[in-house]
This record gives C-alpha cells, structure tokens and sequence, in this order.
C-alpha cells in the first residue's frame, strides 16, 4: 500500500510522522534563527558600502544557513551528528558542551519541543492532506519568525512575503477561504497596520512599528481572510 494510503487511513501514523518531523525542522529553525539576521546584516552592510560609494571589502568567509557547520560558540567545538538530534542530544549530553562543558541554551530544546508538538496538533486536528501540509509550513515559519522578532525585532521579507503568496495560492484552490477573501484579507491587513502606523507618527512625531508588522498582518489576511482580521 502506497505511504499516503497508509497516513490517511492511520490518523496516529500521521501525527506521530508529523510530530518527528517537527522536531526535525525546530533543529533546523535553531540554525535560521541564529543565522538569519547576521546574513542579512552582513548583506545590508555591503548594499550601505556600495551606495556610498566606498570600496569594495575583502571577500568575507561564506557565512549561509548550511556553512559553517555548526559549532559551540564558546570553544568551537564541531556539533557531531549524534550531537545534534533533536531533544535527545541535549538530555544526553546534559545541557553542556562536550568540548568545553559551558551550557547550551534551553531555548534549542524547547524551540524543537515546541515544533514538534505543534506539528503534530496540526496533522490531529487537519488530517492527512493538504491543508495539514501547508499549515504546516505556515506554522514553522511564523515560530521562527516569533523567535527572530523576540530577539531582533526583526521580521524577514525573506520569510513574510513567500507565505504570503503561499497563502494566496492555496485560496486560488478554496482550501481554507475563498481567493476573493484571502486578497482582501491581504490589503485589510496591510492597510489596518499602515493606517495606525501614520495616525501614530503624525500625532506624536514617532514611529510605533516596524512596516513588517504590515506585510505580517497581510500574510495572516491572506491565509484566513478578513475575517481574522482585529
């Protein structure tokens, strides 16, 4: 029997596949997480440097999201692969480096512990199918940009606008809200935040929020609607 037969007729097959494979993906968004907002500072320096004009710098190590391999901050020390299963790692090696015995943040367990069972809430609660896959993306995106915004009160374009779009596409298909009501979603979401944002500063001079505030708001519009919408 084909694996998709076999996950729509085993309910806890399915969640019990989703909820490794979140605890897989947590692994993964600890290193976005940790590494995102350097690549994007290191590539807004360049673009600065460029605009005014200055020379061009040494080429910089490759710094991306599979190189370098991951290592202690502390000492250096190599994460080896059995260093790196998710949860498991850490119970074993008793939140302490191998190398150097300094401790691993808590926030690595618990970002994976939580990807992990919010897969698998969301593989019980929509079934083997579609809708389950892509909320599944929407959900890993949205817990790293959670993370990313917590600690940079940064939120990505990189990773905003492509589930934006994601979500338009899936309601082109009807799968949770009529298209018509996903792209109006996406305009009341922008337009809501946008407003407040220029009432805000002509009334006291400031700034109240960043403009991914906006383009968050749109990409929750455009995956449920208006409807969703404060």
């Amino acid at each position: 029997m084909p694996l998709n037969e076999i996950l729509q007729h085993s309910p806890l097959g399915f969640v019990a596949l989703a909820l490794v494979l979140g605890l897989l993906v947590g692994s993964f968004l600890n290193v976005l997480v940790w590494r995102l907002p350097k690549m994007l500072e290191r590539e807004w320096r360049l673009q600065a440097q460029d605009m005014l004009g200055h020379p061009a710098p040494a080429p910089l190590p490759t710094y991306n999201l599979m190189l370098p391999h991951s290592q202690c901050p502390h000492c250096g020390h190599s994460i080896r692969a059995w260093e790196n299963i998710p949860v498991i790692s850490y119970v074993f090696l008793r939140g302490r480096c191998s190398g150097c015995a300094a401790p691993i943040s808590k926030r690595y367990p618990l970002t994976e512990l939580a990807c992990g069972l919010l897969s698998g809430f969301i593989a019980w609660h929509f079934g083997f199918g579609w809708p389950a896959c892509l909320v599944l993306f929407l959900t890993w995106g949205l817990l790293a940009m959670s993370l990313i915004d917590a600690e940079h009160q940064l939120l990505p374009d990189v990773l905003v606008l492509p589930l934006m779009w994601l979500g338009l596409i899936a309601n082109s298909f009807t799968l949770f809200v009529p298209l018509h009501e996903a792209l109006w979603g996406a305009i009341a979401g922008y337009m809501v935040l946008w407003s407040v944002f220029w009432v805000f500063k002509l009334v006291t001079g400031k700034d109240g929020m960043g403009h991914g505030d906006f383009k968050l708001l749109a990409m929750l519009g455009a995956w449920g609607g208006w409807q969703i919408l404060p």
